[in-house]
């Protein structure tokens, strides 16, 4: 008989201590203003299009910009982890990356995660200050947006030829 892991919730809300509590299990483990949210494993559609995300930005990165997956961004009590983040130069590093040095986030939809990626992550990065966002629906578009006071506006929807970007520094990119 196999020993099963034990943990309780926390008596108030949760921490970012409390995502160590969580198995390495495909599961997505996120806090939003205190409160667990998580998300299944993704599937092959998903991981392919972050990949692509991956090779596209490293591929145009200037000399230290960093191009990261599954790195978690602390804002406040929310901790989220975007599929892709791009770091600006001289960031400080560590497990949770600080808003003032996330350029850009990605976030990749999959059924499971559509409403989440689409309304609640964004504004919370909106309201940390985060300067772009790109929406990937795998395969049908790519959807880029700027900061624009305190929330995205969509710039450009890609659903097929590369359209030149501007930020978070001078790329061409096409359908993830």
């Amino acid at each position: 008989m196999l020993s099963q892991a034990r943990w309780s919730a926390p008596d108030g809300r949760w921490t970012e201590p409390d995502l160590h509590l969580f198995p390495q299990d495909g599961h997505r483990y996120e806090i939003v203003d205190g409160s667990l949210h998580v998300t299944p494993p993704s599937g092959p559609a998903h991981d392919c299009a972050a990949d692509e995300a991956v090779i596209a930005l490293r591929s145009a990165a200037p000399p230290g910009w960093w191009v990261c997956t599954r790195l978690g961004i602390e804002i406040g009590p929310s901790s989220l982890v975007p599929d892709v983040t791009v770091l600006r130069p001289r960031s400080a590093g560590g497990i949770w990356a600080d808003p003032a040095d996330v350029a850009l986030v990605v976030e990749v939809e999959s059924p499971e995660t559509r409403r989440y990626d689409r309304l609640l992550k964004p504004a919370v990065y909106a309201a940390a200050g985060i300067p772009a966002l790109w929406l990937v629906e795998p395969g049908v578009a790519l959807s880029v947006y700027t900061l624009d006071g305190a929330a995205y506006r969509r710039t450009h929807r890609v659903e097929g030829a590369e359209v030149k970007l501007d930020a978070p520094y001078p790329m061409r990119v096409g359908l993830l």
